[in-house]
């Protein structure tokens, strides 16, 4: 038998059971992209394409064992952070990461889709501590416009602002705007880098934040520069949705399987 090697990535990230979002949407996301994934649970989310019931954060010492069970076994070329939830938690995923030297994505996951609070309000000082030693920070433009702190109606001009607020690059999202293009701040050479999106007539998002920060992370485990992996990721997530699956009674999840062809998928 011929044995192989395959670029990992970890996904620190809460659990959505619906498997539109979260942790479970970033494993997808990591097999459909050509990487071996692992990850680590931070909160156990209630939720569905509807509504979010629940979210109940781990405890510290949980989390802690987790990650470092995981990379004391299998290096992650990457590292992506999802939800956090709290203080605690996000101090302990600094203690725990602060060694690698891989690059680490951070999607600051704030609020869901449906309105319900992601993140302690008390933590939002301590999630902004951690900004600073991440390769790259995906906020979408809500969350820009509050990281910023101004209601700027420019993303460009946002992911400027952010990435010399706190010293590193940043992506910001703008689908939720009327023109859904992305802004990539190049922090090492003060550029910004356009990524035009395409308005899909299809209302199943749910997710896709998370996904394209962990696509992002996949295709610089690949070893690919961050203007490539930003592009990269933009297409698949472009493609998933242009899938059109259509699961739940609310904002549905994306088909992130939908890259994937051959006889075991039922794909051609």
């Amino acid at each position: 038998m011929k044995f192989i090697k395959r670029p990992t990535a970890l996904t620190i990230a809460g659990l959505d059971p619906s498997g539109g979002a979260g942790l479970i949407a970033d494993i997808k996301t990591f097999l459909a992209n050509g990487v071996y994934g692992m990850g680590a649970v931070t909160c156990v989310t209630a939720q569905n394409t509807v509504r979010v019931s629940s979210v109940n954060p781990v405890a510290p010492d949980v989390l802690k064992d987790e990650i470092v069970t995981a990379i004391e076994d299998i290096e992650p070329q990457t590292v992506k952070i999802g939800m956090i939830g709290n203080t605690q938690l996000i101090e302990t995923v600094q203690e725990c990461i602060g060694h690698l030297s891989c690059p680490v994505i951070l999607d600051p996951v704030m609020i869901s889709s449906s309105g319900t609070p992601l993140l302690e309000s008390d933590a939002i000082s301590a999630l902004e501590k951690m900004i600073p030693s991440v390769t790259l920070l995906t906020p979408n433009f809500p969350e820009a416009g509050y990281l910023a702190g101004q209601s700027d109606s420019d993303p460009q001009s946002l992911s400027r602002l952010i990435g010399e607020k706190y010293h590193t690059s940043i992506l910001v999202k703008g689908g939720h705007l009327s023109t859904p293009d992305d802004y990539l701040y190049l922090y090492e050479d003060k550029s910004v880098v356009r990524f035009p999106g395409l308005h899909i007539d299809n209302p199943n998002t749910h997710g896709t934040g998370c996904t394209l920060s962990s696509a992002i992370a996949a295709n610089l485990a690949k070893g690919n520069d961050l203007k490539t992996s930003v592009r990269l990721a933009k297409e698949y997530v472009t493609t998933i949705i242009s899938a059109g699956l259509d699961l739940g009674h609310g904002c549905g999840p994306m088909d992130h399987g939908a890259v994937l062809k051959g006889d075991f998928t039922g794909q051609s």
